[in-house]
């Protein structure tokens, strides 16, 4: 089918690169500040990521216990990401966190609440307080749909695919898509952008992701516009993924099946971590016990399916139903079990980046001017381990804040240069994607998951990591041959290319910041290098060059002292009964 070359022209105050509840929140605030604002998303407005976001959401209520307070939560969470966290972002976060989940619960979000009316909260993420409030183990969703119908009057363009962003002498004003049903493209000139995007967690051969989202995209657009990313290495591995059937494999089996008492066994029947943290043992936290599940399946203990099993049938029906209603929906539906009497078979999945674009943290702006970033696209709140519950809190927070930072850079903007040869550049290399091939980019992409998964998975070598920047470059060589034919059934297949390339590139910086971190912190294992290094308690950031890729580091800004001393009190928990992370 021939493509049009007519390209459509679109201008707005505040542009909003996706719709989840990051860019929904930021849509939002700047709507509010009295900009025209203009959402675009891959997905439908209640369909992004954000629904799959089940355990809760962070803010220090004092709903159970009164005596928790912001900086607890900050301790918990600089903890938590064993020092690579900004100190700054993480304060944020708890200071302003219980202001925008009461917003939320003003707005209609169903939250659990007690009899008295306030909002219910429980033990989740290694939290030494209960912090977490939740709507059943759907929370996600219901966080969502509440920020979609608050969102209702902003215009949005569903099933949109940005292929670059519009930026000329280190300034933002705006992206350039396509649209995936008809393939029309559409320059969006925006006087200021928000980058909410996603993460890249769809690399990896297990992802809880669904399939064409969390590619790296959001990343790859933000890296090719000469802003930095930073610890793409940090990717959290959820120890509880399906195992099958092969279209929803590293689908999550939410944590809260293991905070109503279920327990690990391996093939043989052992509830094996026994021997990796017998105090806490499956309430330990989720690196140990991701790592843990890894070493049962790579050392042959492994079920059919390559999973080992998490058993939770010896807890009565009725409190299955009651606490985790939608994961046996999930097994009834996908794989006719029935957790109530059968054990799951499970295994780690590639769950959550801790990288991304970096940004400042009180007003989320890049290194481009103009462009502003929030979510899971973004670097510096979670360090080396995420803390349970945080991510939901961080798109709300960092959500509004960068909404309302884009729409005071949009209204104090007097002049904007919008340079026609940018967007005929940018129109170019997208047509220039459109061409018969030999190569389809379905098949690459698997291969890509299938090497980051082995190279440089929950357990990661040096061989191993040099040997995945080769078959990066060959897989990239293939990519250049990608047959791209639209049809009357939409542009597809372009989508998968340009997510293949995003994919490819911060495959690249991933693995190079992976070699660089030689130690084991938190959610990044090396075998060659077991131990925790001091002297790595630095950010590692990679920038694109004329000549490629190009690594860097900086030390980590510390925490007040009396924050610090603080976070040197709050002791690693002990088994209490409650959900570690």
């Amino acid at each position: 089918m021939p493509i049009n070359t007519d390209i459509e022209i679109h201008a707005v105050n505040v542009l909003v690169i996706g719709s989840g509840a990051a860019g929904l929140r930021a849509a939002i605030a700047a709507a509010e500040a009295g900009c025209e604002v203009l959402i675009v998303g891959k997905r439908a407005r209640t369909d992004a990521h954000t629904v799959l976001a089940a355990g809760g959401i962070n803010a220090v209520l004092g709903t159970r216990d009164p005596q928790d307070t912001w900086e607890q939560h900050f301790a918990d969470t600089y903890k938590e990401g064993y020092g690579l966290g900004d100190p700054a972002m993480i304060e944020i976060l708890a200071r302003e966190a219980p202001e925008a989940i009461r917003e939320l619960a003003d707005w209609g979000t169903p939250f659990t609440r007690l009899p008295d009316g306030r909002l219910d909260q429980r033990f989740f993420g290694a939290h030494t307080y209960r912090r977490t409030c939740f709507a059943g183990d759907w929370t996600g969703r219901a966080v969502l749909e509440t920020l979609a119908r608050r969102s209702a009057g902003i215009a949005m363009r569903e099933r949109f695919y940005v292929s670059g962003l519009l930026h000329a002498d280190g300034e933002c004003f705006g992206a350039f898509g396509f649209d995936l049903d008809t393939g029309t493209r559409t320059a969006i000139y925006a006087d200021a952008v928000v980058l909410a995007a996603g993460g890249h967690t769809r690399l990896w051969r297990r992802s809880s992701s669904r399939r064409d989202e969390n590619t790296g995209d959001g990343m790859s657009l933000a890296l090719r516009a000469g802003c930095r990313l930073a610890d793409l290495e940090l990717v959290q591995f959820h120890p509880t993924g399906m195992v099958h059937p092969e279209e929803v494999a590293g689908t999550l089996v939410t944590e809260a099946v293991r905070g109503e008492g279920g327990r690990l066994y391996n093939a043989l029947g052992e509830r094996f971590m026994t021997a990796y943290d017998p105090e806490r043992m499956e309430l330990s936290t989720r690196d140990r016990v991701a790592l843990a599940c890894y070493t049962e399946i790579t050392e042959g203990r492994s079920g059919p399916n390559c999973g080992i099993f998490l058993d939770i049938s010896h807890q009565d029906k009725a409190l299955i139903l009651e606490r985790l209603p939608r994961m046996y929906r999930q097994f009834l539906e996908h794989q006719l079990l029935d957790i109530s009497t059968t054990p799951m078979e499970v295994a780690p999945t590639a769950h959550y980046s801790m990288g991304g674009v970096v940004v400042d943290a009180e007003t989320t702006a890049t290194d481009l001017t103009g462009l502003y970033a929030a979510g899971e696209v973004t670097a510096g709140l979670h360090g080396a381990n995420r803390l349970g519950g945080n991510s939901l809190t961080e798109t709300v927070v960092f959500g509004r804040r960068a909404g309302q930072a884009a729409a005071a850079w949009a209204r104090d903007r007097t002049t904007i240069s919008r340079p026609s040869a940018v967007v005929t550049a940018v129109n170019e290399a997208l047509l220039g994607l459109v061409k018969r091939g030999g190569e389809f980019a379905r098949p690459i992409q698997r291969d890509l998951r299938t090497l980051m998964w082995q190279r440089c998975g929950v357990v990661r070598d040096e061989d191993g990591l040099k040997q995945a920047l080769a078959d990066i470059e060959a897989l990239t060589e293939r990519a250049r041959d990608v047959d791209v034919s639209p049809t009357a059934e939409g542009y597809e297949d372009l989508a998968h290319l340009l997510d293949l390339r995003a994919a490819l590139l911060v495959a690249e910086a991933t693995v190079l910041g992976a070699i660089a971190r030689r130690e084991t912190r938190g959610c990044h294992n090396r075998s060659d290098y077991p131990a925790l290094d001091e002297t790595l308690t630095r950010t590692l950031e990679v920038s694109s060059t004329e000549s490629g890729l190009r690594l860097a580091s900086r030390a980590v800004l510390k925490p007040a002292p009396e924050l610090a001393r603080l976070v040197e009190r709050t002791a690693d928990l002990e088994s209490t009964g409650r959900l570690v992370e």
